[in-house]
């Protein structure tokens, strides 16, 4: 009984030490996730359903709502780097379940970070300028890694995707993410 009651208070103190945007950081990078994993981004575009797939349509989708987020002043910030913590607490947590070493897992966790901004970088201009052959490029190059042209149709769909979510995602309102839900319009 004792044990009990000392497991409740440590996991009482832990919430309490949590910070106020986490729990909607998690909501928001789990229908990041979500989105990332309809069937028709592997089935109709070709999108590789492999982990460094997964992992490059998780990273879009992630970028995408980070972007958003990012317009909305100091909340809008504050919610976006919860997002981002919760994507890389979820990858150290998954690198850690496939049996990765713990002097690994810090070395994997920074290499997929930096992967991860580098690609929303080379994302930003051509959303920017809602430019989709450039968006499509850069995707060919990250997701396909050359394998297909950006004038494929699965890069060239991915890119109107991801435009169209982007578009999707600037018209709702702050209080929209707050709630806990990524807002992702369902692909077509």
């Amino acid at each position: 009984m004792t044990a009990r009651h000392g497991e409740g208070e440590r996991a009482l103190f832990g919430l309490l030490r949590r910070k106020p945007l986490e729990r909607t950081g998690f909501l928001l990078y789990g229908g990041a996730v979500a989105a990332a994993r309809a069937p028709h981004l592997y089935d109709a575009l070709g999108v590789p359903d492999t982990v460094p797939g997964r992992f490059e349509l998780v990273g879009l989708h992630v970028a995408l709502l980070i972007r958003r987020l990012r317009r909305d002043g100091e909340k809008g910030q504050a919610l976006a780097q919860a997002v981002f913590d919760a994507m890389f607490a979820d990858m150290d947590l998954n690198l850690r379940e496939m049996g990765v070493g713990d002097l690994s897992v810090g070395k994997k966790v920074k290499a997929a970070w930096e992967a991860f901004h580098g690609r929303a970088h080379a994302y930003d201009a051509p959303l920017d300028r809602r430019d989709a052959q450039a968006l499509a490029e850069a995707l060919a190059r990250n997701i396909w890694a050359e394998t297909l042209t950006a004038d494929a149709p699965g890069p060239q769909g991915l890119a109107q995707l991801a435009l169209t979510a982007d578009e999707a995602l600037a018209r709702l309102p702050l209080s929209h993410f707050l709630a806990g839900d990524a807002g992702f319009p369902a692909p077509v």
